[in-house]
């Protein structure tokens, strides 16, 4: 049930035009020795399907392969001959066909990563500000009153922790005030899986289902239903097929942030070997809404309410500059619930 389908294929009008390229095919995988074999072939992004190739057969979603991702016009005529003859079978012999279209006839396709939502319908320039936080939230006014400033709406995903803390209770009430979502990003901030080892799970399933229940108790306390956050945002943004299936039976959605670009690092400070500067992280999120053929289309772009004070060069500084850029570009911004609703 968790498909996927391609973003970034290697198309002109996809990738200058950003015209989307729905209902067609692309090329498949090909054998490994096929895709060394050919000329030019440079990836733009970093390879999302990496975990799964091998030298047998690989495939990219990425608009530098013209191997593996290039829309194919015989293949997508063959599927509209047989959709049509099908159409046509199932019509009433003596009367026209009818083609009815309506919104919620329309399936929305929503990007997926081991059972999490992380991304919204990239035929659309909507984008969601998710902002997470435990024991650090110092950045909290700063992004509240720029949020107000611009009349934009955001999400914040808060650990028991967080909501617990008496030094954060009145910037968590401002933010409730001004109709920001307000979810969980669980209680204690456990680490479910380990890094290297993603399928090994370092809890038991009654500890994290205790967990999120205390999360929401949390939750509770500012008159904040379960029913009023159906999205969970799991700690340190690390989860797997168990977590995903288990948040599902608690009766949440699971997500994530959109990959590709640093701003999930803002966070870091020098003395860490992932360390990425405020500049790195904007100029990541520029690159990427130029050289993508669909831009943040969709995006669920992760920030934090507070870092370490080890970090001086705090990116929440750059808001208001982020926010003009994607006005400029015309984008509408959303809150989690808002940007998933289909």
């Amino acid at each position: 049930s968790w498909g996927d389908t391609p973003v970034d294929p290697h198309s002109s009008l996809s990738f200058l035009k950003h015209y989307p390229l729905d209902g067609g095919l692309v090329d498949g995988p090909v054998y490994g020795i096929t895709y060394k074999n050919q000329l030019g072939l440079t990836l733009n992004e970093p390879d999302e399907y990496a975990e799964f190739q091998s030298d047998y057969v690989v495939y990219h979603d990425d608009v530098g392969d013209y191997c593996t991702n290039e829309p194919t016009m015989d293949g997508t005529a063959s599927l509209i001959y047989l959709l049509a003859a099908k159409e046509a079978e199932a019509a009433p012999s003596k009367s026209p066909l009818k083609r009815e279209t309506s919104k919620k006839s329309l399936k929305i396709k929503f990007s997926h990563d081991h059972g999490a939502i992380i991304r919204g319908d990239s035929t659309e320039k909507k984008i969601a500000f998710v902002f997470t936080g435990d024991e650090f939230g110092d950045g909290g006014n700063i992004i509240a009153n720029t949020l107000k400033k611009e009349n934009i709406k955001a999400s914040f995903f808060l650990t028991g922790n967080f909501y617990r803390n008496a030094a954060f209770r009145q910037i968590i009430q401002q933010l409730k005030k001004d109709k920001h979502y307000l979810g969980s990003h669980s209680d204690k901030h456990l680490l479910y899986c380990d890094w290297n080892k993603r399928d090994s799970l370092l809890l038991t399933k009654q500890q994290f289902i205790d967990d999120l229940k205390q999360g929401y108790a949390e939750l509770k306390k500012f008159e904040i239903n379960k029913s009023d956050a159906p999205y969970f945002l799991p700690p340190y943004e690390w989860y797997n097929d168990s977590i995903a299936a288990w948040t599902k039976e608690f009766g949440l959605k699971l997500i994530n942030y959109t990959p590709g670009t640093k701003s999930n690092a803002d966070y870091t400070y020098p003395a860490l070997n992932n360390y990425q500067s405020s500049d790195a992280i904007f100029k990541s999120i520029i690159a990427y809404e130029n050289n993508s053929s669909s831009g943040l289309n969709g995006f669920i772009l992760l920030l934090h309410i507070g870092t370490d004070p080890a970090r001086t060069d705090k990116f929440y500084n750059r808001l208001p500059e982020l926010i003009h850029y994607l006005k400029r570009r015309k984008y509408s911004f959303q809150t989690i619930n808002q940007l998933l609703l289909k």
